[in-house]
């Protein structure tokens, strides 16, 4: 049975190669298109909410250059983005958070405008502050803020806010490197999978521990995927640990390889599935974003990746980046799904599928990998044209 969508809507503003985008999420949703068309960019907004709620605002922008590498290079120059996340919480509540951050002369930085709405205007917890400056709070007590970090960081000690904060916090975006999962590694908390597997031995070693299935379920799309394998487990070498292979090789009794003597697709494989089913009793993402999980695997693998990530999307909430048409090649997947990413002269449009698309999909008559062999995968230009007039956030709207 699906949970509930924790993220529904994501709307942006000026960030990196986006212009506008204004999109409804699904339990699994499909970011695709060609290389460079800005995929990238869309699923690091998402963790630049993560990154700043888990340390702080001025480290998420420094790690990405500043923001004049965030905020989007355009004719008008623009000199500020915006983010605002709609959202269903695990009580059922819903609401969205939202701040618009403007770029400073000396290049520095400062959030403009920060608002967070739980349960409707009047009817929930609520906040809105606008350059360091408190406007309005349903609560009787505030902490102070400033105007260089999130108010949210701040009210997350309340327990008005804090399920706000514990839901954005807990996303978590992988693009997974092979030569990082190969290396002999230090132990480290492993209740949660780190951006590229530098920590997958110790992430492995606690679902030994303390899973309940999700080492199983790892392990058998890992057979499927690469079929020799018949299991994984930690290895600890001294004061390192790695990961170790059990692996047919004709004999009766599988022959054991560590992740150093393992291929890149092989590694890449596992980290992808650790990346869904991580999801334990200490600790469980709240959505897990993924870039390009087919890379580096063999396109028979597609159908079983596809089965994991639907698999998976029943109890976290998805979102995958490809331009595989192997790994699209499915009736199946809903065209309300997929959304369609594409450039145009340095400007990224994201929008659901047009009409013909979607008609396509709808009636079987074509795949989505079908379409995009065909180059027929296009957003909408309705939906585009309304982005455009769409205001930034985060105003409502």
């Amino acid at each position: 049975m699906s949970i509930p969508v924790f993220l529904q809507r994501v709307i942006l503003q000026n960030y990196k190669s986006i212009g506008h985008c204004d999109v409804r999420l699904h339990p699994l949703t499909w970011l695709v298109g060609g290389n460079g068309a800005g995929k990238s960019n869309f699923l690091d907004a998402l963790q630049l909410v993560s990154d700043a709620l888990n340390g702080s605002l001025d480290n998420a922008l420094n790690e990405r250059g500043g923001i004049n590498e965030v905020r989007r290079r355009s004719r008008g120059h623009p000199t500020h983005f915006g983010i605002r996340l709609e959202f269903h919480l695990p009580d059922g509540r819903e609401g969205h958070f939202a701040f618009r951050i403007g770029a400073l002369k000396n290049g520095g930085y400062e959030v403009q405008n920060e608002e967070c709405i739980i349960g409707g205007i009047g009817r929930g917890p609520a906040y809105q502050v606008e350059r360091g400056t408190l406007k309005h709070s349903s609560e009787p007590t505030f902490p102070a803020i400033t105007s260089d970090r999130l108010a949210l960081v701040a009210v997350s000690g309340t327990a008005a806010f804090r399920p706000v904060f514990d839901a954005l916090a807990s996303m978590r975006f992988y693009n997974l490197n092979p030569r990082l999962m190969r290396d002999l590694q230090t132990p480290q908390d492993g209740k949660l999978l780190k951006e590229e597997g530098e920590n997958i031995a110790s992430v492995i070693g606690h679902l030994q521990r303390v899973g309940d299935g999700q080492l199983d379920a790892i392990q058998e799309y890992l057979r499927i995927v690469v079929p020799m394998i018949h299991g994984v487990q930690r290895k600890q070498i001294s004061s390192k640990e790695t990961l170790e292979f059990r692996q047919d090789v004709g004999d009766s009794t599988p022959w054991r390889f560590e992740a150093q003597n393992m291929s890149d697709g092989t590694l890449r494989a596992l980290g992808v599935l650790t990346a869904l089913f991580q999801g334990n009793r200490d600790f469980a993402p709240s959505l897990v974003g993924i870039e390009e999980p087919e890379t580096a695997l063999h396109p028979a693998a597609s159908a079983a990746l596809r089965e994991a990530l639907t698999r998976a999307s029943r109890q976290t909430q998805i979102i995958v980046t490809s331009h595989s048409p192997d790994l699209l090649d499915d009736t199946s997947i809903p065209a309300d799904t997929v959304l369609a990413v594409v450039a145009d002269q340095g400007n990224t449009h994201i929008a659901s599928l047009d009409e013909a698309s979607r008609d396509s999909m709808q009636k079987h008559l074509f795949s989505a990998g079908e379409l995009l062999r065909l180059d027929q995968l296009q957003p909408d230009p309705n939906e585009l044209e309304h982005q455009t007039r769409a205001p930034a956030p985060p105003t409502d709207m």
